[in-house]
């Protein structure tokens, strides 16, 4: 009984960890500019990482290896978000403006289609 508990939880955590594993990975490519795909990145990389590792370390059981899975799980908590916050600091330091709904986007246009002014 246990064990098979045991076994669900495992696949539940690992679940959900692939999910918002996959959910970042898709926050990171549709999302508009580097402040919002550095948030996504960090927020639900790491929770996915983390269910991921919480995993792995209930499958491990009581194991030396389990120290090194919590100890990673740690790491992973405390470098994700520092590096997202390196990352969207260099961006703003660099002049970068973030994407709001005042900001203006240059769009490059279609070459295939005519200007309005033209006529032939």
């Amino acid at each position: 009984m246990i064990e098979q508990l045991r076994f669900w939880a495992i696949i539940i955590l690992l679940a959900f960890g692939l999910f918002f594993t996959f959910v970042s990975a898709v926050g990171v490519i549709r999302l508009p500019d580097i402040y919002a795909r550095a948030h996504t990145a960090s927020q639900t990389d790491t929770l996915g990482a983390g269910l991921a590792l919480a995993a792995v370390a209930l499958a491990l059981g009581w194991d030396s290896m389990t120290i090194y899975a919590v100890l990673l799980l740690f790491f992973v908590f405390i470098t994700n978000p520092t590096a997202a916050h390196a990352i969207a600091r260099s961006a703003a330091e660099s002049g970068i403006v973030p994407l709001t709904d005042e900001t203006e986007v240059d769009v490059e246009p279609d070459p295939s289609t005519p200007d309005e002014g033209d006529s032939q």
